[in-house]
This record gives C-alpha cells, sequence and structure tokens, in this order.
C-alpha cells in the first residue's frame, strides 16, 4: 500500500516540521517548502501530491496565488493560516480549498481534517494495517492472520480512531467527542471501558498505552 504524499507549504519552519514529524509518524511521506515560489517551481516538476497544506501569508508568493496553481494537478488544499478575517476565509474556499483551518490549531484536529479530506478524493485507503490487525473501514471488518475478531461497533470505531492516529497520544475527552460526538453527556469512564475491551479481544496490551494523566496511544 503506498503511502499518501502530503505537500506542506509554510513559512515558519517549527510548524512546517511539526506537521511533518505528526504526519511521518502516521504514515505519510510529506514535501515541505517555505517559500511560495519555490513551491510553484517544485510543484511543476513534481506534482505527484494527494494533498496540500498551505500557508496563506508566503515569502515569493501568497497561498491564494499557490491555490491556482496547484488545482490544475488535482490536488486537494487545506489552508493552515493565521488570517483568521471572513474575507480570507470566503476567498480561499471559493477559490477550491477544501478546509480553512485559523491558526493556532491542534494538532489532532489537523490530522483528522487531513483524513476526511484524503477520504473524500478516495486517496486514503480503507484498510488500516496494525499491531498485526488488518481494520476495513468500508467492511467494518477487524482480523488478524485472516481470522476475523467480533467487535462491538463503538469498539471499532474507537480502534479506528486510535490507528488512525498511531503513536499520537489522545487525551479521553478527544477520545469521548470523536468516538461519539460532541453531543454525547457520557462520561470518560465510556472510554477507560472500551479500551480495555480492546486489549482483550485483540490482545494488545502490549500496544495500546495509558499515557498518564491524559489518556492512550497507540503503539506499533
Amino acid at each position: 500500500m503506498s503511502k499518501a504524499r502530503i505537500l506542506i507549504v509554510e513559512d515558519e519552519e517549527a510548524i512546517a516540521n511539526m506537521i511533518a514529524m505528526n504526519l511521518k509518524v502516521s504514515d505519510y511521506d510529506t514535501r515541505i517548502y517555505n517559500d511560495g515560489k519555490e513551491a510553484a517551481e517544485g510543484i511543476y516538476s513534481d506534482h505527484a501530491f494527494d494533498l496540500a497544506v498551505l500557508d496563506v501569508m508566503l515569502p515569493g508568493l501568497d497561498g491564494f496565488a499557490l491555490l491556482d496553481i496547484v488545482k490544475k494537478y488535482n490536488i486537494p488544499v487545506i489552508f493552515l493560516t493565521a488570517k483568521d478575517d471572513i474575507a480570507s476565509k470566503v476567498l480561499g474556499l471559493k477559490g477550491g480549498a477544501e478546509d480553512y483551518i485559523v491558526k493556532p490549531f491542534e494538532m489532532l484536529e489537523l490530522m483528522v481534517r487531513i483524513e476526511k479530506v484524503l477520504e473524500r478524493f478516495q486517496k486514503n485507503n480503507h484498510i488500516i494495517s496494525v499491531a498485526g490487525l488488518e481494520i476495513d473501514k468500508e467492511k467494518h471488518t477487524v482480523s488478524r492472520n485472516g481470522k476475523a475478531i467480533e467487535l462491538k461497533p463503538m469498539e471499532f470505531e474507537l480502534l479506528c480512531v486510535l490507528a488512525q492516529n498511531k503513536n499520537v497520544a489522545i487525551s479521553r475527552e478527544k477520545l469521548l467527542s470523536m468516538v461519539w460526538g460532541t453531543d454525547f453527556y457520557g462520561e470518560t469512564r465510556t472510554v477507560d471501558v472500551h479500551i480495555g475491551q480492546l486489549r482483550k479481544k485483540l490482545d494488545l496490551h502490549d500496544n495500546i498505552k495509558t499515557v498518564s494523566k491524559l489518556g492512550y496511544r497507540l503503539e506499533e
């Protein structure tokens, strides 16, 4: 299974490197440019990207101008920028961007939005392989060595979130929101119970780590 390639154009090197590092942990390939003009020149020779994360305020060429170039190669775009005025948001979204995220941002939220855009463009394989398991998001099945393992619906959803954010620590509150929804009024204890079931049913005691005073992380 080929890795999705993601283009990052961000003039703040610390932010660009942080995004790239988190994407690499989640098994994506990345290419970073810190200058809009250099990015445009680079895209002409290498445009085999599945998604682009663009800043708006860039040296050389701004993100809006870069969007027009990226669109020619059918690369979906997520804007990640400090420009939080309505006019800029409208310009970006009407210009063809799939999403517009304002800084400061949560890395986990960006990862989820990237995943959703990739899914919409059918460039994110529906099969996830992690810790000896094969997770089929379309069929809602989990198997190990060809043998199916039965999970309840919310156990499956929780496993998918952990697997899609492999090696990333996620708080109980965030898991509750991502799996059960923002309108769910249950306690974080619900997450603990379902984590216990996943560990038991899937023999993931060594893979699903408890992160002290925070939540959980699926390691491989």
